[in-house]
């Protein structure tokens, strides 16, 4: 059978009784490339054939539960073609629904366009406005003495869904978005919230008046959330703090960690800031500040800043008093509430092209700033965050070796390069000669001089240059052989010399 259409290619499907894993190889086969499921409507296709009987049609329903599994669909297209099944008599198929809206309502996500997030936000407010009028509807249907019972066990199951979704403040927000960008909509959800509420009279004092109540206490809360929270913000964000991170990193990355460290603690003690959200609010920093950088040297920088001062930074912090909880359990609790900032999180992956967190956590463990229990269930939570994530690697960046590796790789090429060039070189420097040839290779030198900065030993690198352009090194006569090495050894070193200079200021 030559398949025309998608509706085609369901009934097919149905008829020949496929199961879903060879409904989905088969769909893959049937369709070009080029046209995403979305565009398709796959989801609102699946839906309609599925809720045209008294009941569900469970084979084609177990085809959508697939494309929901298996991210053939989005979230959005799927709230959005729920929200369109207004025939509410059919209990079972009703039920059908709700199980789907099961499947991801807590773990809503999308990781597409601009476009495509308030796609998710509009499809959310929807799926609220369709459970606000299924709800209303068995209200409604409670008042019936035949159909009572029924009626209270299908309202239930709905209030049960919208307690759901509005008890995670992140959904709320994604509606809140929705209100600002379409207020018809909103309008409509407020009409049926009227509706609820003039048929709930009915139930008296029975819990499921309760729990409608809750729920449409948190739905009218939704217009104010911005006010609402808006001195909660004050006591948990430290913009003070932020800012200084930010100076630190963009300004000052050769300078000395101690001086920062007396003004971070200077404005914890003032603003009477918690440890752990004192942690957080420098993590924070530290990701914002990598993923607004330029690229090339600045991100460079900001790697270094990141992955190897702020590091030792927490562990000159470690020393002050810190109360009768250990400084180790703060930074965990820390980085607990930055798993929390998944957007954030994955931002600063898709920029540096690895598990930016996996790299930290096992810098600070090596720091004394974590136990490794600690690190293993971290490095698990956000492995399990990232599986969600979008693809971080493409195809012409897979073969790149992302920053942060090679910022950590670098710091301890950096202490022995400054013990090769403290050894005596004036007999035969051409080993010097080939050290300093491998750090001008590719980005090389970029990567050990901002290892170089972050840790402190940069004016140690400065200075060697230096030597090396002095006299000292070339007290032997020079043989015919040696003058050509002594000569490109001045040369390299003098344009280090410079790029050092250029790049971090003439006072290193």
């Amino acid at each position: 059978m030559k398949v025309v259409n998608l509706k085609q290619a369901i009934l097919q499907a149905w008829k020949e009784r496929w199961s879903d894993y060879q409904w989905a190889i088969n769909m893959k086969r049937f369709f070009p490339r080029g046209a995403t499921w979305d565009i398709l409507n796959l989801a609102e296709a699946l839906l309609e054939q599925a809720m045209i009987g008294p009941s569900p049609n469970p084979l084609i329903l177990s085809y959508l539960k697939y494309a929901i599994s298996s991210q053939m669909v989005s979230y959005s297209t799927v709230l959005t073609a729920i929200s369109k099944f207004d025939d509410f008599s059919r209990d079972l198929c009703v039920q059908s629904l709700l199980e789907i809206m099961d499947m991801f309502c807590d773990r809503l996500s999308c990781h597409g366009k601009a476009e495509e997030c308030i796609g998710l936000c509009r499809a959310l407010m929807s799926a609220l406005n369709w459970l606000l009028r299924c709800a209303a509807f068995y209200a409604e249907k409670v008042k019936e003495t035949l159909e009572q019972a029924a009626a209270e066990s299908q309202l239930k199951m709905c209030l049960e869904r919208l307690g759901k979704m509005l008890s995670s403040t992140k959904n709320r927000a994604l509606i809140h978005i929705a209100k600002l960008e379409e207020t018809s909509s909103w309008s409509t959800v407020e009409q049926s919230l009227l509706k609820l509420g003039e048929n709930l009279n009915s139930l008296g004092n029975s819990p499921l008046r309760s729990r409608a109540d809750d729920c449409i206490s948190l739905i009218k809360s939704i217009p104010t959330m911005l006010s609402v929270h808006s001195e909660h913000l004050n006591k948990t964000g430290f913009p003070t703090v932020h800012a200084v991170v930010l100076l630190e990193g963009t300004m000052n990355l050769t300078g000395e960690t101690q001086p920062l460290v007396e003004q971070l603690m200077m404005v914890k003690r003032m603003q009477r800031i918690p440890s752990p959200l004192f942690v957080l609010e420098i993590w924070k920093a530290c990701f914002v500040g990598l993923i607004e950088s330029p690229e090339g040297t600045e991100e460079l920088k900001w790697t270094a800043f990141t992955f190897l001062k702020i590091p030792q930074v927490l562990v000159k912090l470690k020393k002050y008093p810190q109360g009768e909880k250990d400084f180790t359990e703060d930074v965990n609790c820390a980085f607990e509430f930055l798993l929390k900032l998944t957007p954030l999180l994955d931002k600063v992956d898709q920029r540096c092209n690895c598990d930016c967190m996996d790299l930290l956590l096992q810098e600070c463990s090596k720091q004394g700033l974590l136990s490794e229990a600690n690190m293993d269930n971290l490095i698990d939570k956000r492995a399990a965050d990232r599986e969600h994530a979008p693809h971080l690697k493409s195809a012409e960046n897979a073969n790149i070796q992302p920053n942060p590796g090679l910022i950590l790789r670098a710091e301890p090429t950096v202490t022995n390069i400054l013990k090769t060039m403290d050894a005596d070189h004036s007999k035969s420097p051409e080993g010097l000669l080939g050290v300093l040839g491998h750090m001008l290779s590719g980005k090389s030198l970029d990567l050990l001089l901002a290892a170089a900065a972050a840790t402190g030993k940069l004016k140690s690198f400065a200075r060697k240059f230096i030597k090396l352009e002095s006299l000292k090194v070339f007290v032997s006569p020079p043989t015919a052989k040696g003058a050509p090495v002594r000569a490109l050894l001045f040369d390299i070193s003098f344009l280090m010399l410079c790029h050092v200079a250029q790049t971090y200021g003439s006072e290193v």
